[in-house]
């Protein structure tokens, strides 16, 4: 039988090398301003996406560096080196005090700015966690707590980053508030369903349209039960985000560079010119992991019985409902229950990966992005006497992988365009 993992891995590599800095930035950067050029990043390709506009600028134009500052922030381990903007590394997905520090610095640089200066934003997904300012009357451990909480919750992103922009000082809006009257230009990356500038790294530059009272909703849907500091914090207006219309915002502006739909149209391509007929599921799939594999289980064994060769992709970002206590994140899980409902059938494999280069874990550079299955999957899994249901249950999918052999490991891969899943039916 032909060996399809090498296959897999290049349907992947596709899609994360469409949304590489290095390959999407420079044609959306402006001309220089007649101040200087403020470069605030964040995001796990914050640091990438600095020495690009780096590059850009003093290689490329010729800029003096002395007119180019500013300050990138970024995940544990995925830094990179530049020549004159600091980077700084933070905690993800779980804050830490490098989180608070960093927003509190990138709070001030803001504020310098100049009514010449252009305040060049760049972000990618996991902002939100790089940059941790918590309002008044919130302590960073309780924030932090609430942070973990939202995780664990099985909300989608949207909904989490309503309250995170309800307990910061420098999300929904805020940041550009602070570099209010200078020019704001952010550049992202989007790593969430629907490109929704408010919802990437909590918009820091973007009017709000989510309330107060849509963060107290959240808490109460998911049945939380926050510490009595955020219970008060969501009640006080002064919490408001930034709304539509502030005159404050009115120099700010807004590009994305990079859409999981590009680099799941790379994916595609890459499946197309092995011969595979596609079935194109959207990159804005959101739902619990188990249930979506379940219905992507169900479309290849009934492609697998029709005889066709098809290729299943799809993007988005999926959630998990942690009720065990083991190791893992959504694409594992997804893979995970995949093993199980396609135990002993041949002909099928997949891959489920985060573009990140990191699947859930505790914010280790070295956490696997994702996790393959096929044949050879079924068989070491019988010859170990590994059961999928009981790491299902523990939600311990790193551990039946490793077990297995079939982890994803990238490393940093410097952008996040969330999740690609293929399944090959052969």
């Amino acid at each position: 039988m032909t060996d399809t993992r090498p296959l897999l891995r290049a349907i992947f590599d596709a899609a994360v090398a469409a949304a590489h800095p290095d390959r999407i930035l420079a044609r959306h950067l402006p001309p220089p301003p007649g101040g200087r050029i403020m470069v605030l990043a964040t995001g796990k390709g914050g640091a990438a996406l600095a020495a690009a506009a780096e590059k850009h600028y003093v290689d490329t134009l010729k800029l003096d560096p002395a007119r180019l500052t500013g300050l990138a922030t970024t995940r544990h381990g995925h830094g990179v080196p530049t020549r004159y903007i600091e980077v700084t590394e933070a905690g993800h997905p779980v804050p830490d005090e490098a989180s608070a520090k960093a927003a509190e610095r990138t709070l001030q640089l803001a504020k310098s700015a100049a009514a010449d200066d252009l305040v060049l934003v760049l972000m990618s997904g996991g902002g939100s966690a790089n940059w941790f300012a918590p309002v008044d009357g919130v302590g960073f451990t309780q924030k932090q707590q609430m942070n973990r909480t939202l995780l664990r919750s099985g909300a989608p992103i949207g909904d989490i980053n309503t309250v995170r922009k309800h307990l910061s000082r420098i999300k929904g809006g805020r940041l550009a508030r602070a570099a209010y009257p200078a020019r704001v230009l952010t550049l992202a990356i989007s790593d969430v369903p629907h490109d929704d500038p408010a919802v990437i790294a909590s918009g820091p530059t973007v009017p709000d349209p989510s309330t107060l009272a849509d963060a107290r909703a959240v808490i109460a849907r998911y049945k939380l039960t926050p510490d009595a500091e955020i219970t008060r914090a969501l009640a006080d207006p002064q919490n408001e985000s930034v709304k539509p219309g502030d005159p404050e915002l009115a120099a700010a502006s807004y590009t994305i560079i990079a859409r999981p739909r590009d680099s799941l149209d790379a994916a595609i391509a890459v499946a197309r010119q092995a011969g595979y007929e596609t079935v194109d599921l959207g990159a804005d799939l959101e739902g619990e992991a188990r249930e979506v594999a379940a219905a992507h289980a169900t479309m290849a064994l009934k492609a697998k019985a029709e005889g066709r060769k098809l290729a299943i992709l799809s993007g988005g970002e999926l959630t998990v409902t942690v009720t065990g206590n083991g190791r893992g994140g959504p694409n594992q899980e997804y893979a995970l229950a995949l093993a199980q409902l396609l135990s002993g059938t041949d002909g099928i494999s997949a891959l489920a990966a985060d573009t990140d280069g990191a699947d859930g874990g505790a914010g280790s550079a070295s956490d696997p992005a994702g996790a393959m299955i096929d044949a050879r999957t079924f068989t070491t899994m019988r010859a170990k006497g590994l059961d999928p249901a009981a790491y299902l249950a523990n939600n311990d999918a790193t551990t039946f992988f490793e077990a297995t052999g079939d982890l994803v490991q990238t490393g940093p891969t410097m952008t996040n365009v969330n999740d690609v899943r293929v399944v090959l039916v052969s």
